[in-house]
């Protein structure tokens, strides 16, 4: 059994002073509709947990009835960071589990086919995750902004998600990382903490992330 993990429980500070990034509506629905639609449509995923602020579940239940979703939900309280609120919604995927798909609830235009090789690499190798290829020059900083070092960009990539494991991989990743008191920025880099390897999935869909305004013309295009 798959399970989809929509992180939905950030308040997205860098899109302005009172303005909630997931209910902002682009091409006719909500931005985080869109991201539930794709995953509640996808043939290989059974059960969805959404982990929301507190306080939000009439409003996401009323988004449920809207969209007719098909799939099994649970709504979940987000924690104070991400980390946390993965966490919890790991705490409450159903006991059949056995791979989850985590992914970004401001992140609407995911296609089915990068789901799909996401969660097909996860089974063959435990993790995977859903990137692109770096297209522009990195430079490294100093601490007054200068350029420190050039770096190669044949070896970056830029991570996104969906972000897929098996269910007691990411556990434990996740447990160490709660353990040692760290914080973590996603959550491939808890994998990295106890030595489980990535598999990067080549994303050649357009797959952005709603953060600030200028984000949402663009999104609007693709959607």
């Amino acid at each position: 059994m798959n399970t989809a993990i929509i992180v939905a429980a950030g308040r997205g500070t860098r899109m302005g002073p009172g303005i909630d990034k997931l209910f902002l509506e682009v091409a006719g629905l909500p931005v985080v509709a869109h991201t539930w639609r794709r995953f509640d449509r996808h043939p290989d995923i059974h059960h969805i947990c959404l982990v929301i602020r507190p306080g939000l579940e009439s409003d996401f239940q009323e988004l449920a009835r809207k969209l007719l979703v098909q799939r099994p939900y649970t709504l979940v309280p987000g924690g104070a960071e991400r980390q946390d609120s993965v966490w919890n919604g790991l705490s409450s995927v159903p006991s059949t589990t056995q791979f989850v798909a985590i992914q970004d609830g401001a992140r609407p235009c995911t296609s089915f086919d990068t789901i799909s090789r996401c969660l097909l690499a996860a089974e063959q190798t435990g993790a995977a995750v859903a990137a692109q290829r770096a297209v522009d020059t990195f430079k490294e900083a100093d601490g007054l902004q200068r350029v420190a070092r050039h770096l190669d960009r044949s070896r970056l990539w830029a991570v996104q998600t969906p972000q897929c494991f098996r269910l007691p991989v990411i556990r434990d990743a996740l447990a160490e990382v709660r353990a040692r008191g760290l914080s973590v920025t996603d959550d491939t880099a808890a994998c990295e903490l106890i030595g489980v390897p990535v598999q990067l999935v080549e994303c050649p869909d357009p797959n952005p992330k709603v953060t600030v305004p200028a984000d949402l013309p663009v999104v609007s295009l693709w959607l």
